[in-house]
């Protein structure tokens, strides 16, 4: 319900916002500011997304639970897609989601809502490839020198012979 409230409200609070900052500093200026808040918002969710995929990184090869690694970037994604539509309060919004700070007091307020049930990881040495183990194993490519069978019933026209 919530999102069906959502999807009807964003679009009306953008054009009643678009009216009023339209009529206060004219068109021009209303698609320049969108326009370069689109430009800047794709810079910096590229230089936010790099530092998220640092942090994941070094969550993974640390071992450590990587939930809010993935929810930073995730939420750097949205913030993305919301800089890219139109608008002065959903770039406002996707402003505020490249903000660390403001990501991170949504993930403690995500997290109160979602719970997470199990998380396991485990570091494995390096095993070697099965077959090489077993020295009775040749691997080879071969070519079948035997022709073909010939059909028992008559060719339709349609098989191959």
């Amino acid at each position: 319900m919530w999102l069906l409230f959502a999807f009807i409200a964003v679009p009306l609070i953008e054009i009643a916002l678009f009216v009023e900052i339209g009529g206060a500093i004219g068109l021009a200026y209303t698609l320049v500011i969108v326009l370069l808040t689109a430009i800047l918002g794709t810079w910096m969710v590229r230089t936010q997304g790099r530092v998220a995929l640092g942090q994941l990184d070094r969550a993974f090869s640390e071992m450590r639970d990587p939930t809010e690694p993935l929810a930073h970037g995730a939420m750097i994604l949205f913030s993305g897609a919301l800089l890219l539509t139109p608008g002065f309060f959903t770039d406002a919004f996707g402003l505020a989601l490249l903000v660390p700070g403001f990501r991170t007091i949504v993930f403690r307020w995500l997290r109160t809502r979602v719970r997470m049930t199990h998380f396991s990881a485990s570091a494995s040495p390096q095993q070697p490839h099965p077959h090489r183990q077993d020295e009775s194993v040749i691997d080879a490519d071969y070519v079948d020198l035997d022709p073909p069978p010939k059909p028992t019933h008559d060719s339709s026209g349609w098989t191959r012979h």
